[in-house]
């Protein structure tokens, strides 16, 4: 089983995993880093990446907020780090909380299926609800 990791710019990540909580109604299990303005990003992604090898079973699935931006930058040097040590690991950006809850609730057969599921909930969560009135 992946573990799951968000990477955001703070404090959304602990906010999607507070919201996650709520929502299944118990502790949702998943790694929060938020990134805060004056983080090293160098340092960061040391940190993350001792984690990602110290605590997964080999996979990992990290979800970001902002492709490009530093918080997912540093995710992709953890990711890169880890690799060297066996962890494979798939980055996902535009992480919303549909995206969140469908990593908590899905089964995680295939790694590579797995976060094309994730991706694509994202999209089936953005509904322009204007028509619905």
């Amino acid at each position: 089983m992946a573990r799951i990791v968000l990477v955001m710019h703070a404090p959304l990540g602990r906010a999607f995993a507070e919201c996650a909580a709520h929502v299944l109604g118990r502790d949702p299990q998943l790694a929060v880093f938020d990134v805060v303005a004056d983080e090293n990003p160098d340092a960061a992604a040391k940190r993350i990446a001792r984690t990602f090898i110290e605590h997964t079973d080999g996979e990992v699935l990290v979800l970001s907020d902002i492709f490009g931006a530093t918080p997912f930058n540093i995710a992709r040097k953890a990711l890169n780090e880890a690799a060297h040590h066996g962890v494979r690991g798939h980055l996902v950006t535009g992480t919303n909380l549909c995206m969140v809850l469908k990593a908590l609730t899905s089964c995680q057969e295939n790694p590579e299926k797995f976060s094309e599921t994730i991706r694509q909930a994202a999209v089936r969560g953005i509904v322009d609800a204007a028509s619905l009135v």
